[in-house]
């Protein structure tokens, strides 16, 4: 056999997959392969994003720190202040954010968290834009410190800090707790920390009056914003969610799970004012979720009544007795008027105030032989 002569029986190299079937089986493992890739690729961006927010927002603090014990003891004024803006402009050309007007915020920022340990993770979560909307728009610490929080917990983007801040979220949470049934409490003692009392539905631009085919069409085309709204470990199933029960068929309006409560939660929609009955399905719904949908690992299911409009104490009446673990919500298409809402906060300060005085003063030691 000359040299270079392929041998009479030789195979030719195997090749990977045999056929249409074997092609697409390959290019689908190529593509889940180059998928983790991006992956890894995305994860790493994230956290230099991460680690770029985090120094920015430390040395903003410092700076704003270094700003107020040079004002407090050297009588720094805001035209020292301007110089100083001028000469990082000078010495580094081409940097943003250091502007007077941003100088002084800085320097606002120190001020509202003086002690940046205390609340050091959750300063450096968000960024400087979102602490902008919060510092400029919120007057109390405790608010300051709420929107912070809630900021970090559900991750929200700047828009949605400067939305939920125009919505009164503080007000609403402090004024009006989430109403909730006395067997929602005892098996879920956390939940009220997931619900509201009322939920704003103003991306809707809904018609006045609507139907709850309006409703319901209005939340599934904008159910990114409505996941937003609800907070972020709600997970979306279905709409219309089909249940049987015997021989019947039954639609449920909206089926969500809740990943930190580890339940289906069952939404039904109402444009009307709340009324006792509502109940009566929505504990039917439970049922049937209980009975034929839920997991066996998973909690009982939760219901939440969202109506166009509540009376707190036929609320209360009804919700005292159910054996079901519900609530009823409210959901408003119009923004809320934020001064209303800002004086009833402050009556309400104003009257619970005295109250906590006297829960919270140290009771002083009676002397022998004084009277009671």
């Amino acid at each position: 056999m000359t040299r270079g002569q392929a041998k009479p029986n030789a195979r030719p190299a195997a090749r990977r997959g045999t056929g249409t079937g074997g092609a697409l089986s390959a290019v689908k493992d190529d593509e889940t392969a180059f998928a983790e890739v991006v992956g890894l690729i995305r994860a790493a961006r994230q956290r230099a994003a991460q680690a770029v927010n985090t120094a920015v927002v430390d040395l903003y603090w410092h700076i704003g720190q270094y700003l107020h014990h040079k004002i407090e003891a050297d009588g720094w004024a805001k035209g020292t202040v301007v110089q100083l803006a001028a000469y990082v402009a000078r010495r580094e050309p081409g940097k943003r954010g250091f502007s007077a007007q941003n100088l002084w915020r800085m320097r606002q920022f120190y001020q509202a968290y003086p002690a940046a340990a205390i609340l050091s993770t959750l300063l450096r979560e968000l960024p400087w834009s979102s602490h902008l909307h919060i510092l400029s728009r919120t007057k109390r610490p405790e608010e300051r410190e709420f929107y912070l929080r809630m900021a970090a917990q559900q991750r929200w983007q700047v828009r949605e800090v400067a939305r939920q801040i125009d919505t009164g979220l503080f007000e609403r949470a402090v004024l009006n707790p989430p109403k909730l049934s006395t067997a929602l409490r005892d098996m879920q003692p956390e939940a009220d920390q997931h619900f509201r009392d009322a939920y704003q539905l103003e991306f809707l631009a809904l018609p006045d009056p609507h139907s709850e085919a309006d409703l319901h069409r209005g939340l599934l085309q904008n159910l990114g914003r409505f996941l937003t709204e609800l907070g972020r470990d709600f997970c979306y199933i279905g709409s219309e969610y089909p249940v049987q029960v015997g021989g019947q068929d039954f639609a449920l309006d909206l089926l969500f799970f809740h990943r930190g409560l580890n339940c289906l939660v069952a939404i039904e929609l109402k444009v009307t004012a709340f009324e006792p009955e509502h109940l009566g399905k929505l504990n039917f719904y439970l049922e049937a979720l209980d009975r034929d949908v839920r997991k066996p690992h998973e909690n009982p299911a939760i219901g939440v009544l969202l109506c166009a409009s509540k009376d707190s104490e036929v609320v209360e009446y009804a919700l005292s007795r159910t054996l079901s673990p519900a609530l009823v919500a409210q959901y408003q298409t119009q923004l809320p008027d934020k001064q209303m809402l800002a004086a009833k906060l402050h009556e309400f300060y104003a009257l619970n105030a005295p109250v906590l005085d006297i829960e919270l003063a140290p009771t002083a030691p009676r002397k022998k032989g004084s009277k009671a």
